[in-house]
């Protein structure tokens, strides 16, 4: 399938975010896909998952969090990070500047959104959901981020998560805290986690010489798994003409 894919420039959190928006072949609206970054920020590995959405019929917008940067050095990254994930109301109007950026495009429909993100990204997606935003669908892999108390029963949509069993940054006792906020909350979620694999399983190296922080490793094999499983939910709570094969 044919797909027209842009850059958009807008306003967040202080500075200029430039994001990847991606259309599916055709002129009629579609059901849209919000698809946030891992914390070092937008790259071309982000952007391609846009693409591979359209590609299945879905119009995507794959958003930034740092400006137009992407961090190498895990240090300087966590300088960013760390203070943004402890502030649900920016990470709110980081989600919010993109939600806008998704609506205001024509092929969008905005009645079928859905937020899918990894790390930092996912837990962006679960703070729309929180703050009740009207999505069809919330996906996070290693964005297992609890929210300030009682915001959850907010989420009115399906919740899916994936996690790696050798994440030590998101640890069993994280896990446990997250499935039980969902719980309490009523929301309808699924927590998938990866036999084997550590934080950013789903992310190959950009290259060799790049810095990692420990306990993070990329798993090709879980990264497929965590794909086909974030598609499912899209098919089951966005469902196309035709239903969406992997990418």
């Amino acid at each position: 399938m044919t797909v027209t894919t842009r850059s958009v420039s807008y306003p967040a959190d202080g500075l200029t975010m430039v994001g990847r928006l991606a259309l599916p072949a055709g002129d009629g609206r579609r059901p849209a896909v919000l698809i946030g970054p891992e914390g070092p920020g937008l790259n071309d590995f982000q952007r391609r998952r846009a693409d591979a959405l359209a590609e299945l019929g879905y119009v995507a917008l794959a958003f930034d969090i740092h400006g137009g940067r992407w961090f190498r050095d895990p240090q300087e990254m966590l300088a960013r990070v760390m203070p943004l994930l402890g502030d649900p109301e920016r990470m709110r109007g980081i989600g919010h500047a993109a939600l806008d950026v998704l609506l205001a495009e024509p092929r969008t429909d905005p009645d079928r959104i859905a937020a899918i993100g990894y790390g930092t990204g996912g837990a962006i997606g679960l703070e729309l959901g929180r703050a009740g935003v009207a999505l069809r669908a919330i996906a996070t892999v290693n964005g297992l981020i609890t929210g300030r108390p009682g915001e959850a029963a907010n989420i009115r949509c399906p919740v899916w998560a994936g996690v790696g069993s050798e994440d030590p940054i998101q640890p069993p006792a994280q896990r446990d805290a997250f499935a039980a906020e969902m719980q309490s909350a009523g929301v309808d979620w699924r927590l998938v986690v990866y036999g084997g694999a550590q934080h950013a399983f789903h992310h190959p190296p950009v290259d060799e010489d790049q810095e990692v922080l420990p306990g993070v490793g990329y798993h090709a094999r879980h990264a497929a798994r965590a794909w086909d499983d974030v598609v499912g939910l899209l098919a089951e709570c966005l469902p196309l003409e035709v239903s969406p094969t992997r990418a």
